[in-house]
């Protein structure tokens, strides 16, 4: 269970590490100019950061998240059940940031640097709640 609790662990850093440069890179894609190469080279950053490294953590934190919780037997505690909740949100955060990067490959922005620095944010606060929820158990 160590072994699956590490695992658990090295996957939640590599995927929130990604959710919170993807929008980063956003932030300074979108002040680019189209045409140039700098442009093309936050493309190529932006695939690869969500293809090898955010969706496998992904997929290896539902994996193991949820296999933790069947072991531990905590998978119907109150503490757990807003925990997941709260994953989910990042799991649909995950797939509206691969949303705003296929708009910025296509150069079909439809948002502001501001907008990405404000959605920058949202990762952290859900973070914050889950280590709350996971170290506390206030229910």
């Amino acid at each position: 269970m160590l072994w699956l609790k590490a695992f658990h662990v090295i996957a939640v850093i590599a995927w929130m590490a990604g959710l919170l440069y993807l929008p980063r890179l956003f932030v300074y894609h979108a002040e680019a100019k189209p045409d140039l190469e700098l442009s093309a080279t936050f493309k190529t950053m932006e695939y690869r950061l969500l293809r090898y490294i955010m969706n496998p953590a992904m997929i290896a934190v539902w994996i193991t998240g949820p296999w933790l919780a069947w072991v531990l037997g905590v998978y119907m505690d109150g503490w757990f059940l807003a925990k997941f909740s709260l994953v989910a949100a990042l799991t649909w955060y995950h797939h509206l940031l691969g949303r705003w990067r296929k708009d910025l490959a296509q150069e079909q922005n439809r948002h502001p640097a501001k907008f990405y620095r404000i959605a920058n944010e949202v990762p952290a606060v859900l973070m914050i709640a889950i280590i709350v929820l996971v170290i506390v158990k206030p229910f």
